[in-house]
């Protein structure tokens, strides 16, 4: 039994006309197939004529018959060999077997074209890491001011869902005005009230800046909102409230950004409630001791409001910068009982 490369075609001989070179006359042989050869007898010994590569067997008449073969390796040879074969089973075996034999050997193209495809998978993967954090950082940087405060005002409404309505009076306003400036925050900042807000102060992109009602209410001085708004304001110097914003956008709402001017309202919900939940992280106590400084502020009534992070409040207090010495007048006590009625009648 002669082995083949399908199993099928193990036992298959046919009858064929085998020319050794163009010079010489047909000679009948008997044609099988080997592991990877054709196998050309002598039909009356049996005995094995020639052996052709199948992989390098070509069929020089495609769809006729009868099909005629010819050693590819021999092809610019004047004296190559010709087979002709008419039945239809060998030729559809030959076809098979070199496929079979086709599907076997390795590919480089196909190696080269998957190493290809998987450098730019890995060139575009690259190019998103790169690019799109990009793309939010030059989007925060170029919103336009209009636009910073349509985003602020979003985010503060989104808030609101979550702490009630911000307290409104106008005295009470006035007096908010004269805190920012006393901070000092940027200019043209304005202050909004929130009951049962975030427990310190926010600042929100367009010069919005929220505060927890607790810290006016229930306080005895505006030092302690003070020192909440003055963290807040050095926090937005380390990151910039856009930065925030554009760090939850896809890649899709930040060329939006760029192309149009305005992100998507859907792209901002549920924002104000996660800052609410995870407000930004205050700088570290070096920053914060001279920022307090600068702004002539007291640290030890800000560290005094942090409760569940008081082991935070330790250094805030030993190395308060008027611990033991004067600093300038906040808000005068007129001022400050206004501001505590901020709340009253929000309702």
């Amino acid at each position: 039994m002669r082995s083949t490369a399908l199993k099928q075609f193990q036992r298959l001989e046919a009858p064929g006309s085998w020319r050794s070179s163009p010079d010489e006359q047909l000679r009948e042989v008997i044609v099988s197939i080997g592991e990877a050869t054709l196998i050309l007898s002598d039909p009356k010994s049996d005995e094995p004529l020639t052996h052709w590569s199948l992989p390098a067997v070509e069929r020089t008449n495609p769809s006729l018959t009868p099909a005629i073969y010819t050693p590819a390796a021999g092809a610019d040879d004047e004296r190559r060999e010709t087979l002709e074969i008419e039945e239809p089973l060998m030729i559809e075996a030959i076809s098979r077997v070199q496929a079979a034999i086709a599907a076997r050997r390795p590919h480089p193209g196909r190696l080269r074209n998957r190493l290809t495809l998987l450098a730019f998978v890995i060139m575009v993967v690259a190019a998103l890491i790169w690019v799109v954090p990009a793309l939010r950082d030059h989007a925060a940087k170029i919103t336009p001011q209009a636009e910073r405060e349509r985003i602020g005002q979003a985010i503060l409404a989104d808030m609101v869902r979550s702490t009630g309505q911000p307290c409104r009076e106008p005295a009470g306003e006035q007096v908010l005005t004269t805190l920012a400036q006393r901070v000092p925050m940027p200019d043209g900042t304005r202050i909004v009230v929130l009951p049962d807000g975030p427990g310190g102060a926010i600042v929100l992109p367009g010069n919005l800046t929220v505060i927890d009602s607790a810290l006016i209410t229930g306080e005895d001085g505006p030092e302690a909102a003070a020192g909440h708004l003055l963290t807040a304001a050095l926090a937005a110097r380390q990151v910039e409230p856009m930065h925030l914003v554009m760090q939850r956008q896809g890649f899709l709402d930040v060329l939006g950004l760029l192309t149009r001017g305005s992100l998507p309202a859907e792209s901002l919900q549920g924002f104000g409630g996660d800052l609410l939940a995870s407000p930004p992280p205050a700088p570290d106590d070096q920053t914060l001791l001279a920022g307090f400084a600068n702004a002539r502020i007291p640290s030890t009534p800000y560290a005094e409001t942090l409760g569940e992070a008081a082991a935070r409040a330790v250094p805030l207090v030993e190395a308060d910068p008027f611990r033991s010495q004067p600093y300038p007048e906040i808000l005068d006590e007129r001022d400050w009982v206004t501001l505590q009625q901020i709340c009253i009648d929000r309702d």
